[in-house]
């Protein structure tokens, strides 16, 4: 297939992309590189530099690829940025969305892979969540997906519009040649691996007064290689049909667990101090991936943290500066 990759540049789409490719895709990547990087994209993708806000660039792509499916990683991602900033989030991711998928329709692409967010469930009546479980939104940033997965819903009784709803957990982890490098970095395992790589000298984990058992936050910590071939496995399916899956791997670590997997891995001290908690963070989200396993048959290649924190550090190692050369 020919698959349009929005965020393409990124730290997951650019490890989709590279798998799409290995799996023997043809990619078309559209990206601001607003948070991505020229150099993580596969040398045999397309690129082409657009933003979503503007829609003229979108058609553009539409008209001058044979684009068969889409995967839309482009997005603002900051739970805690999104309450500080949520105009930002609410208009602005959900009308990027708007504008690629209206795009989609009018060139007739009725096949979509959305990147949504375990964000969706602040208050869950059941751990672990399935899909099937309430939504509701933890920031405005879970708030803007949840915004894109109704418009998906009327797009698919409307146009028989295809769609997955991928609703991840915490995304980690790398690929041989790929991994994860924001700027400024947020999220905790690239964080705790810079202070061992020495480029920090201490961090802070948000908030120790949490409702677990050493008071820190508890996540579903979910690798990105596991990410990818759920996609890949999402967008073959989805002639069968349109629906929403939760993508971790059944089980919890808390913050504390993370720094202590990630000292054993490392051999570093990797100092730290509790902070204030952050806004939107709940206690504890961890996924029930049975549904996608029975309907797809995917099941996680690397559910073990010190794997993930492994594969995360190698890369890491490797590339100190990211993708700055």
């Amino acid at each position: 297939m020919n698959i349009l990759v929005t965020g393409g540049a990124g730290y997951i789409g650019s490890i989709v992309v590279e798998q799409l490719i290995q799996a023997g895709d043809s990619v078309v990547v559209f990206d601001n590189l607003y948070q991505g990087h020229r150099d993580a994209v596969h040398p045999d993708a397309v690129f082409i530099k657009g933003d979503l806000a503007n829609q003229p660039e979108i058609n553009a792509v539409f008209e001058a690829h044979k684009i068969e499916g889409i995967m839309h990683f482009a997005s603002y991602t900051l739970v805690g940025e999104s309450v500080e900033k949520p105009f930002m989030y609410l208009r602005d991711n959900a009308v990027n969305a708007s504008n690629l998928l209206e795009s989609a329709v009018h060139h007739g692409v009725r096949k979509f892979i959305l990147s949504s967010t375990a964000n969706l469930f602040d208050d869950p009546e059941k751990i672990p969540i399935a899909p099937t479980e309430r939504i509701v939104p933890g920031s405005p940033y879970g708030e803007s997906k949840y915004i894109i997965e109704r418009y998906l819903h009327w797009l698919d009784r409307i146009y028989d519009f295809r769609y997955a709803a991928l609703r991840y957990f915490n995304a980690c982890g790398a690929s041989h040649e790929r991994g994860e490098h924001h700027d400024p970095e947020t999220h905790l395992i690239p964080v705790v691996l810079n202070v061992a790589l020495g480029k920090r000298d201490k961090f802070y984990l948000f908030g120790n007064d949490y409702k677990t058992h050493d008071g820190t936050c508890v996540r579903d910590y979910i690798h990105v290689l596991d990410l990818a071939e759920a996609h890949i496995l999402a967008l073959r399916a989805l002639d069968n049909g349109s629906r929403a899956y939760n993508l971790g791997n059944n089980r919890g670590y808390s913050n504390l667990e993370v720094v202590e997997t990630a000292r054993k891995v490392t051999g570093h001290p990797i100092p730290f101090e509790f902070g204030p908690r952050r806004p939107g963070d709940p206690d504890t989200l961890i996924a029930d991936n049975q549904a996608i396993k029975q309907a797809l048959g995917w099941t996680p290649k690397y559910p073990d943290l010190e794997t993930i924190i492994k594969m995360a550090w190698d890369w890491h190692v490797k590339n100190p500066n990211g993708y700055e050369k």
